[in-house]
Parts: C-alpha cells; sequence; structure tokens
C-alpha cells in the first residue's frame, strides 16, 4: 500500500483487502437511500425526491460466507444488494471532481432491512434506525482496490436467493453516482479515511428466511454470499 493511500489503524471492525497486505479497518457506514429509480417506484416514494443518507455501526459488517441469525423484532426482513465505496481520505465539502481521488476500492455489500419496522417508523415519522441498524445487518465482501480496477461507473448488480435471481440492474442506473454522493455527504459530514458508502440498491428486494442462501455480485468488482441462519437467541 503506498503512502497516499495509507488508512489509519484506529480499533474498528475491519474487511479484507483483495490483492493488498493487510486489512481495510472501517470507521463508518453511511449507506444511501432511494437511489435507483425503480426501487423508489416499487417503494411507493416520491421519484422526486432526492436520495437521503443514514448509517449503520461498523461493528455491524459480516463478511463473506457468514451465516446470518435472523434478527429479532422483525417478520420481514429484506435483502438490498448495493456497490460499496470505501474512502482512503476525506473532508468537507469535496468537489465532484475530487471524488474519486478520496477511494481506495470497491466491495460488495447487503443492506439487510427489517421492513415492518422500517415502514413502521417511517409512519410515525421516526428514524429508520431500528429498520436498518441492528447486528449482522452489513454484508460485505472484500475491498478491491480502485488502482487495480478503476472506477466502476457501469456493469450489472444483482442478487439471488436459493439460486433464483431476485434484483437485478446496472451501475449505469444510479441516480446519483459515485462522485456526486461523496460531495453531498461531505456536505453533511466531514469524511475520513475508513468510511465506506454504500450507494443504493436497483429493484427486486423482498424477503429471506431461515435457510436461504443469498449470493450477490457487481460485474467488475467482485461477488458475496451468506446465508439466513435461525433466530439470534
Amino acid at each position: 500500500m503506498s503512502a497516499s493511500t495509507v488508512i489509519p489503524a484506529f480499533p474498528q471492525p475491519s474487511l479484507p483487502v483483495v490483492g493488498e497486505a493487510g486489512v481495510f479497518p472501517v470507521r463508518r457506514i453511511w449507506c444511501v437511500g432511494r437511489n435507483y429509480l425503480e426501487h423508489i417506484r416499487e417503494m411507493g416514494n416520491d421519484e422526486r425526491d432526492p436520495p437521503f443518507f443514514f448509517a449503520k455501526h461498523a461493528d455491524m459488517l459480516a463478511p463473506e460466507g457468514a451465516v446470518i441469525p435472523y434478527p429479532p423484532l422483525t417478520t420481514d426482513m429484506h435483502h438490498e444488494v448495493e456497490l460499496v465505496v470505501a474512502l482512503k481520505s476525506g473532508g468537507l465539502n469535496i468537489p465532484t471532481d475530487q471524488a474519486l481521488d478520496h477511494v481506495y476500492g470497491y466491495a460488495v455489500g447487503i443492506d439487510l432491512t427489517r421492513r415492518d419496522l422500517q415502514l413502521a417508523s417511517r409512519k410515525m415519522q421516526r428514524p429508520w434506525e431500528v429498520g436498518k441498524s441492528f447486528d449482522h445487518s452489513a454484508p460485505c465482501s472484500a475491498v478491491v482496490p480502485a488502482a487495480k480496477i478503476g472506477h466502476p461507473a457501469k456493469g450489472k448488480i444483482w442478487l439471488s436467493v436459493n439460486g433464483t435471481e431476485r434484483q437485478t440492474g446496472d451501475l449505469s442506473e444510479l441516480i446519483w453516482n459515485v462522485p456526486e454522493i461523496i460531495w453531498k455527504l461531505s456536505q453533511q459530514v466531514e469524511l475520513a479515511a475508513g468510511d465506506i458508502i454504500m450507494t443504493g440498491t436497483p429493484a427486486g428486494v423482498a424477503a429471506v428466511v431461515a435457510g436461504d442462501k443469498i449470493e450477490c455480485g457487481v460485474d467488475g468488482v467482485g461477488t458475496l454470499k451468506v446465508s439466513i441462519g435461525p433466530a439470534a437467541k
């Protein structure tokens, strides 16, 4: 890893880095809501609204091959496959034409969602945290350096459950692309090395149950496999 891509070694959960020595220490997880048009439509939301951001805790990451315990308080957990952006540096008010300079690499992630709790919170105009932030709710593949694969702006993004494809889209369909996401998020918070951003999900989100096997991927980035286990006790 060159001096320009050194990630500070603060004590946080880590993801393996493909093709590089060491690990990628994760500082914070940011997620973009409503960033694919067909997903906005399937959820019955206003497609004119801009995307917005919410967070998951870094210790909610789950690695390749993990068995995800079915979480408490829900009977309707959904999958949402996403391109993940991993930052090597950051700042406030990052211009779009400089945004990719702060990207270390990319991964494949799943934003697991307790949909029933999320919708109930939205109806009561409460924060989404109970629906989005729970243990093991952020499965993520290894981070692949942009120096190896470039900055993907198009390519299939997909997810299957038990061998049946449920979600499919293309990165070119992102309403806000990666530089724009970084620009907008950096207006809200000061971004830094170790932050990762889940960039939104295409249409086809649906429920999973114990015993389901999930496989997903982004062309040119990689794949991710996890399975759903019995309820946590």
